[in-house]
């Protein structure tokens, strides 16, 4: 893929990349849900078209954020796992999760606890922890 960039600002270069309306996402499965397979994030609740999918997780790819691997026992299916640059938006994330359960929840009376998924008000807590959980998922998955 060709990195063609709208301007040298790296709040608008970081959202050709992650700004669309998936690719965080499909970052958030992987990161919080663990999803390592194309039919595990395409059975999010977002119901992410398989196109879509498919153009999303080659960008992320791309910009290394994510790498696609085959397990050892299991050549024919591939397994997607965050890089450390795709861990790396842990914090900004859990950012968006603490401000869309402040900000949006009186716009979306839906929306799931964020308490019962592990948030706590100790951000720093809440981001080690999910970094740690993604890395042991990594370790033991690839060894």
């Amino acid at each position: 893929m060709k990195n063609k960039f709208r301007s040298s600002c790296p709040i608008a270069s970081t959202l050709d990349i992650i700004g669309d309306k998936w690719s965080l996402l499909i970052i958030r499965d992987m990161l919080l849900g663990h999803k390592k397979t194309f039919k595990e994030i395409s059975e999010s609740d977002e119901a992410i078209a398989p196109s879509i999918l498919s153009s999303r997780l080659k960008l992320l790819e791309c910009f290394d954020l994510i790498s696609k691997r085959k397990l050892p026992d299991n050549l024919k299916e591939n397994i997607y796992l965050l890089t450390e640059k795709g861990i790396g938006l842990t914090p900004m994330i859990t950012e968006i999760i603490l401000w869309g359960d402040k900000n949006v929840r009186p716009f979306n009376t839906s929306m799931f606890s964020i308490a019962d998924k592990g948030f706590s008000a100790d951000k720093s807590k809440v981001i080690d922890t999910i970094e740690k959980g993604y890395r042991e998922l990594v370790n033991s998955t690839i060894g």
